[in-house]
């Protein structure tokens, strides 16, 4: 499929066939499509817990306890489930650690541009953490960014998802241990393949977005 295809044949799955299971070569795709994924300053704010074992995908089903009951079965039938978390902090030890994996990957030529590189990287986290405040917000627009990246990429494979913030994050939180090992739950992933009676497939439920009119300005 070329893009426009895959953005077309795209949609937020609303019933996985739960027979259909996502290949290892195709799981193994997706793992880098999360790796790989950009973010402000390569910062990587990020980590994933992927299920796709019943046990697993479970224990995600804590987040959808109560009111969330309605996405308890997408996450069941779903051949893997992805809970994209974030970073709490950005701490000195994190940003030394990130570094040297740079260098290690060979990123830097030199100790000049490797040095150049973790102080602008501060300057920007600092930014946000004393003078706008809002750094873990803005780590946690670096995990969107991922998500929405994840999303076309797992469409170019073939594969049907569904992102979901319709979940308690805090639950998910406690049945990880996230806040104690410095992440927070800030949404989840559902993978697999469309069922035949879906609703919400594009050939019953034509996509609608708004006029490129609209939504697009050009500049001559």
């Amino acid at each position: 499929m070329n893009i426009i295809d895959i953005v077309n044949w795209r949609y937020s799955t609303k019933e996985f066939d739960s027979t259909k299971k996502i290949s290892d070569e195709d799981f193994s795709k997706l793992k880098t499509l999360l790796r790989m994924s950009p973010s402000s300053t390569n910062i990587q704010p990020w980590h994933f817990i992927i299920a796709g074992s019943e046990e697993g995908k479970k224990r995600i089903t804590q987040g959808t306890k109560g009111f969330y009951a309605f996405n308890e079965q997408k996450v069941l039938d779903a051949s893997h489930v992805v809970v994209f978390c974030t970073r709490t902090d950005a701490d000195e030890a994190y940003m030394k650690h990130l570094l040297e994996v740079e260098d290690k990957d060979g990123r830097y030529p030199n100790e000049e541009i490797k040095q150049m590189v973790f102080g602008a990287r501060n300057i920007f986290a600092n930014m946000h953490r004393y003078d706008l405040k809002d750094l873990q917000h803005w780590m946690e627009k670096q995990v969107y960014m991922n998500m929405g990246n994840f999303l076309l990429g797992v469409a170019a494979l073939g594969i049907d998802a569904l992102p979901m913030e319709g979940l308690d994050m805090k639950l998910i939180d406690e049945e990880f241990g996230l806040r104690e090992k410095g992440y927070s739950a800030v949404g989840v992933i559902s993978l697999g393949y469309r069922k035949e009676s879906d609703f919400n497939t594009p050939d019953k439920t034509p996509k609608s977005r708004l006029p490129e009119e609209e939504v697009i300005t050009l500049l001559n």
